[in-house]
């Protein structure tokens, strides 16, 4: 069973693979990365408004940022180690050909950074 983001981290990789060769590799990780990290970014970004909303002190911001650089580097090593080798054959053997947008894939972390921000200024 693939998830939402092994179909996105395939329809990249394949766009890109006809223009960029063996270099698409490294762009589909980097999209994945960035989703990722931008979906976390978001919902910490949330949950930190919420909490100072509700007058909660959970952490402190450095603590805080200390805490989201360590999920961030989590989140980069089980991506790379996810796709890399055998796992991206694989999805891509089994994978159907998608028509989903370029854009679309591309706008969804640059809305989710929006998000962020956004929130973060709350």
């Amino acid at each position: 069973m693939s998830s939402l983001f092994d179909e996105f981290y395939i329809t990249i990789f394949n766009h890109y693979k006809k223009a960029l060769g063996k270099r698409s590799i490294k762009v589909a990780l980097l999209y994945i990365n960035l989703l990722k990290l931008s979906i976390a970014f978001a919902l910490a970004a949330f949950f930190l408004a919420f909490a100072k909303q509700m007058k909660m002190q959970i952490m402190s911001d450095t603590k805080f940022w200390v805490l989201m650089t360590l999920l961030s580097f989590l989140i980069v090593f089980m991506n790379w180690l996810r796709y890399n080798g055998k796992k991206r054959t694989i999805l891509n053997a089994k994978s159907k050909r998608s028509s989903l947008s370029m854009y679309l894939l591309w706008i969804i972390p640059l809305g989710c950074i929006a998000i962020s921000v956004i929130l973060f200024q709350v």
